[in-house]
């Protein structure tokens, strides 16, 4: 099982190490899933997220082939900006979703799923013949942490020069951190501000002590995974494989009007089904696989992802139903072990309704 640089970090903090993605990681910490999730929406937390994908495509024709190659449009992207895209398959699938940032004019670093990087890497690079540019795998050469929340702006600003008001959403800066080169995006998973900071693997305890004693919070994959889905973000595995158009779900708007490799087994796809939100309005928790019932109930979907949401302690989560009852304010039903548990169909993100 692969380590990140923060291995014995993490077990000297008391983390619950879990695999995942061929990787040792942190599920949570000593404070609980709950109380690391409460972290993020109020102050600040700090992941350990190196066990991403890092690819690089650099070239004469790095845009045109990213273009093709993506969902998004790169081409759209200055130098220090970055896009959300996906990695469409031949099939009307998706191979990942992605970070894309452009560092320069025929240079882009693509960030993948840390279960997808080696698929990624090769569908790139069979894709890229023909083309003028290069894809290379950095994944082994970058540490990757991400400081969360509505303090991580604060927090961060008192350890560099910078000011970091000028990094905008999506927008990357490169700053030295007591002496460490760092490069700061203005991203993350959670649905809160905050910063993911790609470094040199060497350097990755020392920024990660440095951050805790500045008073950010460690949390692990299980409060990540309670964020993203509140947020109302989809994770790959779950609310989208390759099988699953992006059409079909509220990620739609990714898909830009262009040419790109699958586009004509994706394009109009009608949808028999949609990728929609749930939200229990009976105690429970929708599970993964388990069913949607209508009215009568009979089966019209099945759960990709829920949780308990600890910010408002209902159930939550996303779900693949039929196209006729995916519209906001359904009502429907989770089955849970036998029992039909009332539900309704909800716009993400669910923290902010």
């Amino acid at each position: 099982m692969k380590r990140t640089p923060l291995f014995e970090a993490h077990e000297e903090l008391g983390a619950r190490m879990v695999e995942f993605a061929g990787y040792s990681m942190p599920l949570h910490y000593q404070a609980g899933i709950n109380q690391e999730h409460l972290t993020v929406r109020q102050g600040v937390g700090l992941f350990d997220v190196s066990h991403m994908g890092e690819v690089r495509v650099v070239g004469p024709a790095a845009t045109r082939f990213l273009q093709y190659a993506t969902l998004n449009d790169p081409g759209r992207l200055k130098p220090g900006r970055g896009q959300y895209s996906m990695l469409p398959n031949a099939t009307g699938g998706l191979i990942d979703d992605l970070f894309v940032y452009r560092e320069g004019e025929d240079d882009f670093l693509v960030v993948a799923n840390a279960s997808n990087t080696a698929a990624v890497v090769r569908h790139l690079q069979d894709l890229a013949a023909g083309y003028e540019c290069h894809v290379i795998d950095e994944s082994d050469t970058v540490a990757l942490l991400a400081l969360q929340g509505p303090g991580a702006p604060l927090l961060l600003g008192q350890l560099v020069d910078d000011d970091l008001g000028q990094v905008k959403r999506n927008a990357t800066l490169d700053v030295i951190l007591s002496g460490i080169p760092v490069r700061l995006s203005r991203t993350g998973y959670t649905g809160e501000d905050g910063f993911e900071i790609f470094l040199r693997p060497t350097d990755a305890v020392s920024v990660w002590n440095m951050l805790l004693a500045a008073s950010a919070s460690p949390c692990g994959l299980g409060a990540r995974d309670t964020l993203r889905l509140e947020a109302g973000f989809p994770l790959y595995g779950h609310e989208l494989t390759e099988r699953s158009n992006p059409l079909c779900t509220p990620f739609a708007w990714v898909v830009k009007d262009k040419e790109f490799f699958g586009r004509e087994a994706m394009w109009d796809p009608g949808c028999a089904t949609r990728l929609v939100g749930l939200r229990l309005t009976e105690r429970g928790i929708p599970r993964q696989g388990y069913r949607l019932l209508d009215a009568s109930g009979a089966p019209v979907g099945e759960v990709t992802s829920g949780a308990l949401s600890p910010l408002t302690r209902d159930g939550i989560g996303f779900a693949w139903v039929s196209r006729e009852l995916a519209e906001p304010g359904t009502e429907l039903a989770v089955e849970i072990r036998g029992q039909a548990v009332a539900a309704r169909v909800v716009q993400p993100p669910f923290h902010l309704t």
